[in-house]
């Protein structure tokens, strides 16, 4: 086997720090999300855009300091714009899928708890079928942003890294 090159290596270094600030910003995105729904009973779509700004937030500081340390190059605001900007396209695209998903992913959720085997499980985990449902919608959403935001963040926001 081929041992990488240097720039393969410090890509492949920056992609894992890249994926634990991700672990990061969605504990920080389903906890805030679920406080929010489960405690105070919020809206579960306004939840989830309040979420995604903190996540957002974590993920950004996060980010400019230790993914990518040297892109510091650029002035803090100029960066945080361009961040704010790739992630605005980001809630653009991930309201509505949420938005969407969610009464289809409680339907499932509740069809899941009929099965004895499972529902004892998903009780445990999650309480209720809504509970579920909203969490399984906000997975899907989050996935699908994720790839949105990595590559625009990589190539714009964090382009003067080498």
């Amino acid at each position: 086997m081929k041992p990488l090159s240097p720039k393969s290596k410090r890509e492949l270094i920056r992609f894992l720090k890249f994926s634990v600030v991700g672990i990061i910003g969605a504990v920080v995105d389903f906890g805030t999300f679920n406080i929010l729904t489960n405690v105070f009973h919020v809206w579960s779509i306004g939840a989830s855009v309040f979420s995604f700004i903190a996540a957002v937030t974590s993920n950004f500081i996060w980010n400019r300091n230790w993914t990518y340390p040297d892109s510091r190059s650029k002035p803090i605001l100029h960066q945080a714009a361009q961040f704010g900007l790739v992630n605005l396209g980001g809630l653009i695209i991930r309201t509505p899928l949420f938005a969407f998903a969610e009464a289809p992913m409680i339907q499932l959720s509740s069809r899941l708890l009929t099965w004895p085997w499972l529902s004892p499980l998903i009780e445990m985990t999650f309480g209720t079928a809504t509970v579920m449902g909203r969490n399984l919608s906000l997975a899907l959403a989050v996935g699908v942003v994720m790839f949105w935001n990595f590559g625009v963040n990589r190539f714009w926001t964090y382009s003067d890294v080498g």
